[in-house]
């Protein structure tokens, strides 16, 4: 078998077998096949698609490339949860401590930002301290001891996938809902989980644009899941503007404990509604409320009591991490300098748009164009007004941290189109779009 009529096969778009997938990513996880060619089958896949058969082979060789851990030993239900990327999107950093704190088991695998989308490695690495390359060894003692823990990929979990992560990133091949599919559950299912809880965006800041091809992508994960026996629900969710109001890594640091100690601003709303959901879902599947609506309750009277505040400082605490960062925010990242936007006139606002916000904040330093690109924990942006919310002449709008003015003036103008203010009463837009399987 070579790599080249694999890679033929695909373009001339027919459908690649079982044994051609499988020596497709033993090849690659070995280093017997080089990047080129990788690049080649995956812009093919991207360009021609691939079948359910073909997704369903590829997620299986990929989970099957390095270990699927078993936590059988660990007592408890086992529920991940996890989000295909947007703007804003720190849901994790808020769900993963509620839902520990009532008792879920929380075993979470992470990924880095991809383009303009943020990534929860780096929003975590933004404590001082905060270690995601824990060892499985170590992964299973904090797991235990607290009931989470969040840590990056590790060689020896799903290891082709790690690699055709990073591909994607730097060969636009990243929303792709076939290669999104069969990555994430190739990670989420080697993490030994019962559930799995999917937030699928859809809008300009997702990487699917449209409802029916966010549809289609959920139920592409949806029944993947249920093909391996694991209890799979998909939540279709927002991503026009971005998700809550504070864009970059340390900012959603701060934002995500404003949320864990009960300090929810309106612009805040939608982050909390998001959360309570998807804690919601987490809670039930995993057997600690007898209906989402009461995972829900449970969820949020973790906030008010600060339990979960307090579940977020111990598993920082346990993975290296300054838990007085938390309580004093001066201890994380802040950027040199800030520059405002402003209304240029009064009237409502119809539009933030996330992928220009997004974009904006990768240029100032909070993302990364290329892999090897380093981030700047301490840039981003605080979005002062969302969709429907009114607005007077010179109100603040935008709040722009950053460190490097050349940056700054590459930014600025995606920062300055990002918002509309339009005369007429806009509605404001739901969060929660659709649900699929469960």
């Amino acid at each position: 078998m070579r790599m080249f009529d694999v890679i033929e096969k695909k373009r001339d778009k027919k459908e690649l077998s079982s044994e051609e997938i499988k020596f497709f990513i033993d090849g690659y996880t070995k280093g017997d096949i080089p990047d080129y060619q990788v690049s080649a089958l995956l812009m093919a896949s991207f360009l021609n698609g691939l079948t359910i058969k073909e997704t369903t082979d590829l997620c299986y060789a990929m989970l099957n490339s390095g270990e699927v851990l078993d936590l059988s030993d660990i007592p408890g239900v086992k529920v991940d949860k996890h989000s295909t990327g947007g703007v804003g999107d720190k849901t994790s950093l808020i769900i993963v401590p509620i839902c520990a704190a009532v008792g879920v088991i929380v075993p979470m695998i992470s990924g880095r930002g991809l383009g303009h989308t943020g990534g929860t490695l780096d929003k975590l690495e933004s404590i001082p301290g905060f270690n995601v390359n824990i060892d499985l060894k170590a992964f299973r003692k904090i797991l235990r001891e607290c009931g989470t823990c969040m840590i990056g990929q590790t060689g020896q979990i799903a290891p082709a996938d790690k690699k055709i992560y990073s591909l994607r990133d730097v060969t636009a091949t990243v929303d792709s809902k076939y290669l999104i599919a069969a990555s994430v559950m190739s990670k989420k299912l080697a993490e030994g989980i019962d559930h799995l809880v999917l937030d699928v965006k859809v809008g300009k800041g997702a990487f699917m644009k449209s409802m029916e091809d966010a549809c289609n992508l959920a139920n592409i994960l949806v029944l993947l899941g249920e093909n391996m026996n694991k209890r799979v629900v998909a939540l279709i969710t927002d991503m026009q503007q971005p998700l809550g109001s504070y864009v970059g890594n340390a900012l959603e640091v701060i934002e995500s404990i404003q949320i864990l100690q009960n300090r929810c601003l309106p612009e805040q709303e939608d982050l909390k509604e998001l959360s309570l959901t998807l804690s919601g879902y987490m809670i039930y599947l995993g057997g600690k409320a007898s209906s989402i609506k009461e995972g829900k309750e449970i969820a949020e009277k973790t906030l008010m009591d600060l339990s979960a505040f307090n579940k977020f400082k111990e598993f920082v605490s346990l993975q290296g991490g300054d838990a007085a960062a938390l309580d004093d925010i001066s201890k994380l990242p802040a950027s040199m300098y800030s520059r405002e936007i402003t209304a240029p006139k009064g009237g409502y606002i119809a539009e933030v748009n996330a992928l220009d916000i997004g974009k904006g904040s990768m240029i100032l330093g909070a993302g990364r164009e290329t892999v090897k690109d380093n981030v700047d924990h301490a840039v981003g942006v605080i979005i002062k007004k969302k969709i429907g919310d009114k607005v007077s002449l010179g109100d603040t709008l935008l709040e722009i941290k950053y460190n490097d003015e050349e940056r700054l003036k590459i930014a600025y103008p995606l920062f300055e189109k990002a918002l509309d203010i339009v005369d007429n009463y806009v509605n404001k837009v739901p969060i929660i779009k659709k649900i699929i399987g469960g």
